[in-house]
């Protein structure tokens, strides 16, 4: 009743496939499109996540020239179709009850047991622009669904650094080098650490943040993300 109620107040298209959208908890993406979000099954690297062409490799060239500080990262899916829409509609449209549904799908991803939840973090300019990070929206979802602390005012970014999109993946690293910090160094020193992304593409901005996570004393760190996209 309360979809029909909200439909016939403020009836949305969903922006995949142009159908109602009928769910309100998922709109604009309509029930048909957000169940068509699946798992990426397909061979990937064990260490970082990245999918991989062939199901003979288990680890991708980046991993074996330079192992991250992380133990683990992982994504639900690949960054394309229904998901790709919901994200974005998330991170640059605001719509925010998104977040939700969103980090109700990375909860059906087998969650490591940790110490506490963290998400990349926003430059503060780029916070006020913007309003929310994505990221911490997610992880407090996550933090409060399965109990675990969450930790935003840790890992800090601590200068701006150009948009990611459009970059090589050596820009890319370059880019987020030394971008980020760690205040309340207490709140991780010896815990393990699940850090919250968005979207994986090279992988440099997870990396960047685990390596700082380890300098500063965090014992085991995994990533999860949403989606991972395409490398360069």
């Amino acid at each position: 009743m309360l979809n029909q109620f909200l439909n016939a107040l403020f009836p949305e298209s969903c922006p995949v496939c142009r159908e109602p959208s009928t769910d309100h908890k998922t709109a604009p993406i309509c029930p048909e499109c957000w169940r068509s979000i699946q798992p990426y099954s397909g061979p990937q690297c064990w260490k970082c996540g990245v999918p991989l062409v062939s199901d003979k490799s288990i680890t991708c060239g980046e991993c074996i020239k330079d192992e991250p500080a992380y133990k683990l990262a992982g994504s639900f899916g690949l960054y394309e179709g229904a998901l790709r829409k919901a994200i974005n509609l998330l991170k640059y449209q605001n719509i925010k009850r998104l977040s939700k549904p969103l980090s109700d799908i990375i909860l059906r991803m087998q969650i490591p047991r940790v110490d506490a939840i963290l998400p990349v973090p926003l430059y503060k300019k780029r916070l006020r622009q913007r309003e929310f990070n994505q990221s911490a929206l997610l992880a407090k979802y996550m933090a409060k669904s399965i109990g675990i602390s969450l930790v935003i005012d840790c890992l800090i970014k601590i200068r701006d650094t150009a948009p990611q999109v459009g970059l090589s993946s050596g820009e890319r690293h370059k880019n987020v080098r030394k971008a980020f910090g760690i205040q309340n160094k207490r709140l991780i020193t010896g815990k393990s650490i699940l850090l919250i992304d968005d979207v994986i593409t090279t992988g440099a901005t997870v990396r960047e943040c685990s390596g700082v996570l380890k300098k500063a004393g965090a014992e085991d760190i995994y990533v999860i993300a949403l989606a991972h996209g395409t490398r360069n």
